[in-house]
């Protein structure tokens, strides 16, 4: 009879923790969406703001690209300098740090980081550098999380998810896509499935999206036309660009560790490098503005099949540059919307040369650009399911399933086999020797 006490009251308590624990989930994940959809928004009016200025360049041939060369530089500089001042873990994407938080390797960051992310990555962002919003939205979103979870004295199994929720809402937020936020957390940050953390997830990217959407709407972050998935030769055609794929995300990811050890090397403030970088970056916003920034109008454009074949190779490898210098200037900023701009790039540059080799094929060039986008972003993050339903939420189409799936299985294939470290592992083993 004792026994069957116990056993009710432990039920009753577990029950009460759960119900607790699940409330707080949805108070993390609005939070985490305030904070992303502010950002989000941040951002935009950077971005409008920064496309004015140009528009002035008849008028003021030398005053405007003077203002963005200066101006870039110094916000480059200034948001480096916060990042080194107040908080050192802000800089870059934070998605490596969050994975040492969750494998109890590195302590969570303290509330400050909020301010700092957010500064940094609209200056940053804002100026042009080729980072992604979805870094910062994530780490801003863990902060909360451990704030809420600190405020309310969980224990930390439950702190624990918490943190994982706000990293899953703070990606659903930056895409608007609610099941990749879920799915990115237990695929990559946590790398198993754990019921208490998929709950604290699921919840957390609902609450997010839900502020999200009411603050800025709900829209689509890119337009497609339907597009035909083929038979069997179109399928192994998808097949064999996820080949190419993998192999171009192994070279992104080897440049992207090149240009940072690079850095080291030469070393000096912070500040200057930042400086310097953000002074080129205002010069080519200037000079090829469509070029720079986070760089959805590119994967837009590449889905709409707007390129020339002969300008795609070009365009991929300027991108590929800008994004690794971006990423060596030390301010807050990530890697996921870069990746899905070379996908598309590459996907379209392949779906040309198949066109054009295969009279007849019933698939467009636009549909490798469409799976680009996933096979490329697996074959760095090494996050299949991530990358697949990232870019189904991002398009609202999924016609192209079995495509995606031949597409980062060929990425994943060849990277595994390159024995190339997935990007954010390769981040945060390079992060902690510095700490050694």
């Amino acid at each position: 009879m004792q026994i069957l006490k116990s056993l009710a009251a432990r039920s009753v308590a577990e029950t009460r923790t759960m119900a607790v624990l699940a409330l707080l989930t949805i108070v993390v994940g609005m939070a985490a969406g305030t904070i992303g959809a502010a950002f989000r928004y941040c951002l935009e009016r950077a971005e409008a703001l920064r496309g004015m200025v140009v528009a002035q360049s008849d008028a003021h041939p030398v005053l405007v690209p003077l203002a963005m060369v200066v101006g870039a530089a110094l916000a480059s500089a200034l948001a480096a300098w916060l990042v080194r001042r107040y908080s050192p873990n802000a800089a870059g994407s934070g998605i490596p740090h969050v994975e040492a938080v969750l494998e109890g390797a590195l302590p969570p960051a303290p509330p400050r980081l909020i301010p700092v992310k957010f500064a940094g990555g609209v200056l940053a962002i804002g100026s042009g550098l080729a980072l992604g919003r979805e870094g910062p939205s994530v780490q801003m979103g863990v902060t909360a999380g451990h704030m809420i979870g600190g405020l309310f004295r969980r224990d930390q199994k439950d702190r624990r998810a918490l943190i994982a929720g706000g990293a899953g809402a703070g990606l659903a937020t930056a895409f608007n896509a609610p099941a990749a936020g879920a799915i990115f957390v237990l695929e990559e940050l946590v790398g198993r499935f754990d019921p208490r953390i998929a709950l604290v997830a699921l919840g957390a990217s609902v609450g997010a999206i839900a502020v999200s959407r009411a603050l800025l709407g709900n829209t689509l972050d890119f337009d497609v036309a339907e597009l035909a998935a083929g038979g069997i030769t179109a399928l192994f055609l998808f097949l064999l660009f996820g080949l190419l794929a993998g192999l171009l995300a192994v070279g992104h990811n080897r440049t992207l560790l090149a240009t940072l050890a690079l850095a080291d090397r030469i070393g000096g403030p912070i500040e200057l490098r930042a400086a310097v970088i953000g002074a080129v970056v205002g010069f080519l916003a200037w000079s090829t503005p469509h070029l720079v920034g986070g760089g959805n109008n590119i994967t837009q454009s590449a889905l709409n099949g707007q390129y020339l074949l002969l300008a795609l190779p070009a365009i991929f490898l300027f991108r590929l540059i800008l994004g690794a210098a971006s990423y060596a200037a030390g301010t807050p900023g990530g890697l996921f919307a870069p990746l899905l701009v070379l996908g598309a790039v590459c996907g379209l540059a392949f779906g040309y040369v198949a066109d054009a080799a295969i009279p007849g094929l019933a698939v467009r060039p636009e549909a490798f650009a469409f799976v680009g986008m996933a096979a490329f972003f697996a074959g760095t993050v090494r996050a299949p399911l991530t990358g697949i339903i990232l870019v189904i939420e991002m398009t609202g189409s999924s016609s192209l399933l079995l495509p995606l799936l031949a597409g980062c299985f060929g990425a994943m294939l060849v990277a595994e086999i390159l024995r190339d470290p997935p990007i954010y592992e390769a981040l945060k083993e390079r992060a902690a020797r510095a700490t050694r």
